[in-house]
């Protein structure tokens, strides 16, 4: 009984030999959008590959296939993002420094200065996912973050995990990764405005 169950399980998979040529592609393109090495991403695609084969029997068939592996891929960036945080110094951000877009004191305390407010975005926001062009200047400016920044913001932006759950994986306290998120999404603003926005706006 089993063993047909165990047979069942694996028949819903496709043959482990055409996943790369099958999920290959869209697997590194995951993986190089959220640790911007291609060796790196390259390393995960390949150890996430290995993990499924090594699973295959565990597959119940509740998800699609290709959906199983990015899951698999993505604990694969999580462990890469936990080893990488014991290198990088998430406490010294100056958390207590008011910073310099905003007014530290008087009624106005918290607003932002003259000439420091950001412009509105003039762009059909729900259709930017499908945007290949949008994802291309996305990872240019992730690529453009200090590595604790760049974390921080793949985790909670694009993974969509807690905060708690953020703390935990690089270890890192909340206030500090409330402080680090501001200033991620800050400067990807700034990024986007920089090299995405200007050029949709030359171009019409």
């Amino acid at each position: 009984m089993s063993e047909e169950n165990g047979a069942s399980k694996s028949e819903k998979l496709s043959n482990p030999q055409t996943w790369v040529d099958v999920h290959g592609d869209f697997l590194f393109g995951y993986a190089i959008l959220r640790l911007k090495d291609t060796s790196t991403a390259e390393d995960a695609v390949q150890e996430t590959f290995l993990a499924a084969l090594n699973a295959r029997d565990s597959f119940r068939g509740q998800s699609g296939e290709r959906t199983w592996l990015v899951s698999i891929l993505k604990n694969k960036i999580i462990d890469h993002f936990r080893r990488l945080s014991r290198e990088v110094d998430f406490h010294n951000n100056d958390i207590d420094v008011i910073d310099d877009d905003f007014i530290a004191s008087g009624p106005s305390a918290g607003t932002w200065k003259a000439g420091q407010r950001p412009s509105e975005w003039v762009v059909d926001v729900a259709n930017l996912a499908e945007q290949k062009e949008f994802w291309e200047y996305l990872r240019k400016c992730i690529d453009r973050m200090p590595p604790h920044i760049g974390m921080v913001f793949i985790l909670r932006d694009i993974e969509n995990m807690k905060n708690e759950d953020i703390c935990n994986v690089l270890t890192v306290q909340p206030t500090n990764l409330r402080v680090i998120l501001h200033r991620a999404r800050k400067r990807l603003r700034r990024c986007l405005e920089k090299i995405w926005l200007n050029t949709e706006r030359s171009e019409r």
